[in-house]
């Protein structure tokens, strides 16, 4: 299967790992196979899984790059719901891991969880300003703004946008904001805006995977 986070975390992204202990590997190549194995929908509990026993060993980085394997099988299968949680683990194990945060941001405007998206923005804008991935990530801003009506999260996304330094889409997003509907591409239906965020989590990461940047 392949990965669309395969590459988030490389040995230098995330904290050094324990020696895993006796009879680790064992598990982890018995829930590679219950991955294989599982029928559509059921293919990220196990990689899940396997993130959780490497967390509970103190291997952190494999837990991060199972996690991120699940977060693709369930992405695939259509669960958007389970993808957002294993999202969330990763943010509290590596909590600058900026693609993360983009991702976990339109699972959560796609489910309309716009408290949680308020606060994911913010936490990508700021990661994303430090890492030094400033126009990437303006881009994604700008293109979740586009996408939605809240007039709370346009406000949001355009002072984030300012914090990116791109003026320019910060001012265009508040028009958006004081206009009824926000931008003439936003919608409300929930089916369209949870395909639309959700194509978008799956696009965004597949091409930042493919340019070879870090978490």
């Amino acid at each position: 299967m392949a990965s669309l986070f395969s590459r988030l975390f490389k040995s230098g992204d995330s904290p050094s790992a324990k020696p895993a202990p006796p009879g680790l590997d064992g598990k982890l190549v018995e829930l590679e196979n219950q991955a294989e194995e599982a029928s559509q929908g059921l293919r990220g509990t196990p990689l899940n899984t396997a993130g959780d026993l490497c967390q509970r060993a103190g291997d952190r980085p494999r837990a991060l790059r199972y996690y991120g394997r699940a977060i693709d099988a369930f992405l695939e299968d259509d669960q958007p719901e389970a993808a957002r949680g294993v999202a969330r683990k990763i943010i509290r194990i590596h909590p600058e891991a900026v693609r993360t945060l983009c991702t976990l941001t339109w699972l959560d405007l796609g489910s309309s969880h716009m408290a949680d998206a308020l606060v994911h923005l913010d936490e990508y804008v700021a990661a994303a300003a430090k890492a030094g991935r400033q126009s990437i990530a303006a881009g994604q801003v700008l293109e979740m703004a586009r996408t939605v009506v809240e007039p709370a999260f346009l406000e949001a996304a355009a002072d984030g946008l300012s914090t990116l330094g791109a003026e320019e889409s910060a001012d265009t997003v508040r028009e958006w904001a004081g206009r009824e509907g926000g931008s003439q591409e936003a919608t409300t239906n929930p089916v369209e805006l949870l395909a639309r965020c959700l194509g978008a989590a799956v696009g965004s990461n597949a091409r930042r995977n493919a340019e070879g940047a870090a978490a």
